[in-house]
Order: structure tokens, then sequence, then C-alpha cells
């Protein structure tokens, strides 16, 4: 489990997992897999995801009209860096079908016994932690467009940010800068928490694993990053309900995609 620091250190050296070349045809395929997985019991999957839809509707209500107002958009989209996180039980379905397996919902929970728990968490608090400096910076932009002025209302801060110069900077600055967060997250996050669940690997193993793949596939990678953004955006209108369905297939589809990177 990598526990000690002696452990840590020894993983570093440790070789990681051959890394195959993909194009675009392989990212049809993994959607396509992905979805073929979710039409297989689709009920099921809607219930691991339900709350993703419903805690964006709730950062809505809980900021309108308060001094975190303008946090709403950098909230809502910072989901993706943590997406991978929730997928995880998705994962493990799509292992346990691949397999012949029962594919029942409550499988997806069996990655809380995985012998790769411990290396599952410390990189999910490794992505919460960039989820909250994303916050953070993109309070930083904010405040450099605006200084602490905060509008009151959704209709008012959307005025406000859509026909004043400094609502463009904000528009232009935040997607650059949320960008470069999306990459980094892409990059060591892409294929290793399917890799912590198929193979006895660390957190540090599966992370480089990760880093390769994208650097042996940067446009393939880039090309999965935006279906991943696309299909998001379009799964939040209206109201994120498009989740229920979107989150799932993206999910399944990210197994498929590390099947086809990650040699086995």
């Amino acid at each position: 489990m990598n526990a000690t620091t002696n452990d840590a250190v020894v993983e570093v050296g440790e070789p990681i997992p051959v890394v195959r070349r993909i194009n675009t045809s392989d990212i049809r395929a993994a959607l396509a897999s992905g979805l073929d997985d979710f039409k297989a019991k689709p009920s099921h999957i809607l219930l691991l995801v339900i709350m993703y839809p419903l805690l964006g509707l709730v950062l809505i209500r809980i900021t309108d009209g308060q001094d975190l107002l303008p946090l709403v958009f950098p909230l809502i989209s910072g989901f993706a860096l943590v997406g991978p996180v929730v997928a995880t039980g998705l994962y493990e379905l799509s292992r346990r079908r691949e397999k012949g397996l029962d594919i029942s919902w409550k499988h997806a929970l069996d990655v809380l016994h995985s012998p790769s728990i411990g290396s599952i968490i410390r990189l999910g608090l490794l992505l919460l932690a960039f989820y909250f400096l994303w916050l953070g910076a993109a309070l930083g932009v904010y405040q450099l467009a605006f200084g602490d002025t905060v509008q009151t209302s959704m209709v008012s801060f959307a005025m406000q940010v859509m026909t004043t110069p400094s609502g463009w900077f904000l528009i232009v600055a935040g997607t650059g800068l949320g960008f470069v967060f999306a990459v980094v997250v892409l990059a060591i996050s892409a294929v290793s928490f399917p890799l912590l669940l198929d193979k006895p690997v660390g957190t540090l193993v599966a992370i480089r694993t990760s880093i390769a793949a994208f650097r042996t596939n940067p446009v393939a990678m880039l090309q999965w990053g935006f279906v991943v953004a696309l299909g998001l955006a379009l799964g939040s209108i209206p109201f994120f309900v498009g989740l229920a369905v979107v989150m799932p297939v993206l999910g399944h589809a990210t197994w498929h995609l590390y099947r086809r990177v990650v040699a086995g």
C-alpha cells in the first residue's frame, strides 16, 4: 500500500505499465463502449450520480444573492476537476462487466474494499486540493477585474460580466486559467484511477503512468479532455439534469480509454 515513507521512496523508481499510442478512433470506440455499459444497467448508474446535478442546483441556490455569487461558475465548472473521483464506482462497474461479473449498483461500493483504497483516497485528496486552488485562483481573477464589488443577483452579475470590459477580461482570464487547471488534472488523472482499481500499484506510479499517457498521446488526450468538458457543459443544460446521463457515460468511457492506453 506504500503506507510508509520508505515505501513511497521505493515507489518513485518502480517501473510503470507500458503506455500505448492512441488516436481519435480510440476515443470514439471508448465512448461507444461507455454508452453500451450505461445501457446495460442505466437505473443503477443513475443512482450513483443523482447527487451530482442536485449539488449543482444547491450551489446556485446558496450563492445567489450572497458574497459567493462570483464563485457560482467556478464551483460548478470545477466539478470536472474532481469528476474522476466521483466516477470511481463507474470504473468498477465497467471492470466487472468486462469480466462477465454481476454489475448490480451495490458493486460500485466495492471500491471501498479495494486493496488500493488508500492510494485512491490520496489521489482523490490531491484532486480536491486542485479544486480548492482553482476556486481561490478564480476569486483572485474576479477581484482583479471588479475589486470588492459584488452583485446581489444572478441577473445583475451576468450583465456585469457580459457587457463590461472588466467582465470580458474575467471571461478570457478565467477561461485561460481554467484551461491550465484542467490540463494539469487531466494529465495526472486520465488513467490513474482505473489503473489503481486494475493493478496493484501505488499513487505515484498511477500518476506517473497517467502523465506518460498524456505525453505519449498529447493530441488524443486533449481531444478527450475537450469531449469531457463539452459533455459536462451540455449535460448542465438545463439545470444539470443531463449530467445524470453524461456523467456515467463518460465515467464508463474513461475505463475503456484506459484499457486502450495502458497495456494489460
